[in-house]
């Protein structure tokens, strides 16, 4: 089939490079000169597991081509997929300016039948608006049908080549057709097509999203609680993951969640909601506890010094929101450095992937080491804030010997704390013993 993907950021990227992976033609279009130049180099601009290869294979193979030429690409494809941003505006509603937009763009260029794909995530009645954009400017047969990704950084190619559901809103049989043909190979497992209407398609991407933000927050509250009675939160976890109802994912406490989806999907949902009249409680406390949780590391550190770190050194391991992506949007580890630095700390960082990335945005506020070891060089204590496996079965010897003292805070629970105990450190973790 002939496709065209309108955007190259991390959903625009996957979707294209999967899509030409069985078989498909496709053309990626952004307005970003360089960005499509890089890629036309064979460079892939973001951090994915396994997405350079079908990126490079498919480059070779000529399936995948990249263009700033809107035009071009709309004259040779039959179905358009939009996997553009919606960024929160100020009062959290997301703006729809480059959706309708590229909509405005495409309907001028059109001359024949198209399926115009939603792929961005968007506010329930965004397809209607989009159809407008249509009906407005061009009198040619369009179908605009909502297609919401549930694709997880870090293991994004595997979601989107083996899907657990895709999700599909239209009522045009035509439309029907079509990307069922296109979503076959997909789904050979028999895993479901799921055909909505378009609002319920809308709804059913912020609806998962704001449930497993739920759930993560109920067990960081559940962390809290532990504690505070004395209770060991790995337990209570197991418990309650083995009941089949509750499930085990998602049960991890932490120091919050971060990233490109769940902050601004929680944020459109309530703030949709408000807009008809309806206070969603659940959301907006999951949205408060959240935003304490991102720097509950920092008050167990200032706890720990009795409130005063003022010209302590920290080292931080773990900038990225989570392991296996190179994405700092909305991470804890962000709120962390801001805290530190505002109470007189100064800090050095490591991540495998993301140290660029928050350079970028914040410059030389921290120190930025080659390697995990080196970051701990004359830091009173070591705090986590990213589980990359790099870090689970680091060598304790020579932190003992880099370190200044044996402190450990750790936003992620990685290690066991037996283990910790006998080697002799404070090692202070989320929803567990404290050891001293």
């Amino acid at each position: 089939m002939k496709i065209a993907v309108i955007g190259t950021g991390y959903v625009g990227l996957v979707t294209g490079t999967c899509l030409a992976e069985t078989g498909n033609d496709v053309i990626c279009v952004d307005i970003n000169e360089a960005k499509v130049k890089q890629m036309q180099n064979g460079e892939v601009p973001i951090y994915e597991p396994g997405l350079d290869l079908l990126f490079h294979r498919n480059i070779e193979q000529e399936r995948l081509t990249f263009t700033t030429n809107l035009a071009d690409a709309v004259k040779e494809s039959q179905i358009i997929f939009m996997a553009l941003p919606t960024p929160p505006g100020g009062d959290g509603a997301a703006d729809l300016s480059y959706i309708l937009g590229a909509a405005k763009d495409i309907s001028k260029l059109i001359t024949e039948y198209k399926v115009i794909v939603n792929k961005s995530t968007v506010p329930v009645g965004t397809a209607d608006k989009v159809k407008a954009v249509f009906a407005e400017n061009t009198s040619i047969e369009v179908d605009v049908v909502s297609n919401p990704e549930f694709l997880r950084e870090g293991v994004a190619v595997d979601d989107f080549m083996k899907p657990d559901r895709v999700v599909l809103g239209t009522k045009s049989e035509k439309a029907k057709k079509l990307m069922t043909e296109l979503y076959g190979p997909y789904v050979r497992q028999g895993n479901p097509i799921l055909f909505m209407d378009e609002r319920s398609s809308e709804l059913t991407k912020y609806a998962a999203n704001s449930f497993l933000a739920t759930k993560i927050t109920f067990m960081n509250e559940v962390a809290n609680l532990c504690e505070l009675v004395g209770a060991d939160v790995d337990a209570v976890r197991k418990g309650i993951g083995s009941d089949e109802r509750i499930g085990k994912r998602f049960l991890f406490p932490g120091v919050g969640y971060g990233g490109s989806c769940f902050p601004k999907d929680v944020q459109a949902l309530v703030k949709s909601s408000d807009d008809h009249a309806y206070d969603f409680q659940i959301l907006k406390s999951v949205m408060e506890v959240n935003e304490r949780q991102k720097t509950i590391l920092v008050d167990k550190v200032l706890k720990y010094y009795k409130g005063d770190i003022k010209g302590k050194h920290f080292a931080l391991w773990g900038l990225a929101f989570k392991p296996e992506t190179d994405d700092i949007r909305e991470a804890p580890a962000l709120y962390i450095i801001d805290a530190l630095v505002k109470n007189g700390a100064t800090v050095t960082v490591f991540d495998p992937e993301a140290m660029g990335n928050v350079k970028n945005l914040i410059g030389d506020q921290v120190n930025y080491a080659k390697n995990q070891y080196e970051a701990l060089e004359g830091a009173d204590a070591l705090l986590i804030a990213t589980e990359w496996s790099v870090f689970r079965n680091p060598d304790f010897d020579k932190i003992d010997h880099i370190l200044k003292n044996k402190v450990v805070f750790d936003g992620r629970n990685l290690y066991d704390l037996q283990k910790m105990i006998d080697l002799g450190y404070y090692y202070n973790s989320i929803g567990r013993k404290l050891i001293d």
